[in-house]
């Protein structure tokens, strides 16, 4: 991962205009695009505590002491050995070289655990532990060149896997032995192993539900079948779907997946800078509303991605957070029939400079597989 320091710089700047003095991160894509590192919450904790105009501090185990050295910039690093009794005296260590005691710590509040939770109140007595969600949501938020190259090739990854799998899709087989397929084709194809999300594929009823896992149920001739799916690029994701038809389909079904690739094209045109979040929404939401299903398109339009599968911006009616340049998103407007079946398409857009771009372009239209 292409780094700089300038990053950081970034992050001590949000901090001093949000009052905090200092923001506390564990594992997660935050800690990775600060350092380039990457660790999986595991039973011994691991902090990077920033604290603007100081030296950060990095509280790790003694068997990651290693990775440190490949940070661009200084640490203090605090490790510990196998002893737990003593991580709460290496926080307090760190955190005193800080002067965070009675301070105000900002955390992520969906990625802190009560463990080093517990642990940073024991390691700044009388601190305040606040939510940092406010100052953090926009450090991320526009990608640079390198970010949306390699958001580029995580699509690019994702769709010849798929082009790679629907040969093999065969009436009879499973939903489940056919993401078997899918998971295959995307380590084949580049995909890093720890991929965003474990890949949807349903069919039949089963498509109604935007958020399937695959059953054994078997595909059938006249189902629908979608693949909501994506891969990871040196710690990038993409994130699509598109839905098919096994054999003839009925012809409600053909119509709604027709008004669905409407939709996803208003959704996909409405993006430019200055525009709100709410008019994408609104544009792929309007035209599945005259069409008469409104109610059958239960979810937003879209929500931000890079080194996440959801993170700012996200694309609902009530957001009026404006489109600037390198925001990433998704389009994926969907039509859900309970009982008998769901389409959705999902593309990965870009906000450039005049108006926004489809990093995906695997063909949207309905195409007959098996």
């Amino acid at each position: 991962m292409t780094l700089s320091p300038q990053r950081i710089a970034r992050l001590n700047d949000l901090l001093s205009a949000h009052d905090l003095d200092a923001v506390a991160i564990n594992p997660g894509p935050l800690l990775t695009y600060l350092t380039g590192l990457r660790f999986h919450l595991m039973e011994r904790p691991v902090v990077l505590v920033v604290s603007p105009g100081k030296e950060p501090a990095f509280i790790l185990p003694e068997l990651e002491m290693a990775k440190v050295s490949t940070l661009p910039y200084p640490v203090h690093a605090f490790s510990y050995g196998e002893t737990p009794e003593i991580w709460p005296q290496v926080f307090r260590k760190a955190l005193h070289s800080l002067d965070l005691f009675g301070r105000t710590i900002g955390v992520e509040p969906r990625a802190l655990r009560v463990l080093e939770l517990r642990l940073l109140e024991y390691g700044a007595p009388g601190a305040h532990i606040v939510s940092a969600e406010e100052a953090l949501a926009t450090l991320r938020i526009r990608k640079d060149a390198d970010e949306i190259e390699k958001m580029r090739q995580a699509v690019k990854i994702a769709q010849d896997a798929l082009e790679a799998t629907l040969p093999l899709v065969k009436i009879g087989m499973s939903e489940r032995e056919l993401a078997n397929e899918l998971v295959i084709q995307l380590l084949r194809h580049g995909s890093e192993p720890e991929m965003p999300f474990s890949p949807i594929v349903c069919a039949g009823p089963n498509s109604a539900n935007p958020h399937a896992s695959p059953s054994e149920r078997k595909i059938q001739a006249g189902d629908l079948l979608l693949f909501d799916w994506g891969a990871t690029y040196e710690g990038y994701i993409s994130d699509l779907t598109r839905t098919f038809a096994v054999g003839e389909i009925d012809p409600k079904l053909e119509q709604i997946h027709k008004i669905v690739q409407e939709a996803n094209a208003a959704g996909r045109a409405a993006g430019k800078p200055g525009v709100p979040c709410a008019e994408v929404d609104k544009a792929a939401r309007e035209v599945i509303e005259q069409a008469g299903y409104g109610a059958y398109f239960t979810h937003r339009t879209g929500h931000g991605i890079g080194m996440e599968g959801h993170e700012e911006p996200y694309m609902r009616g009530d957001n009026m957070k404006l489109l600037e340049p390198g925001m990433c998103y998704t389009v994926e407007p969907g039509i859900y029939l309970p009982g008998e079946g769901g389409v959705r398409i999902e593309d990965n857009l870009v906000v450039t400079e005049t108006g926004s771009e489809s990093l995906s372009d695997m063909p949207r239209e309905i195409r007959v597989v098996g």
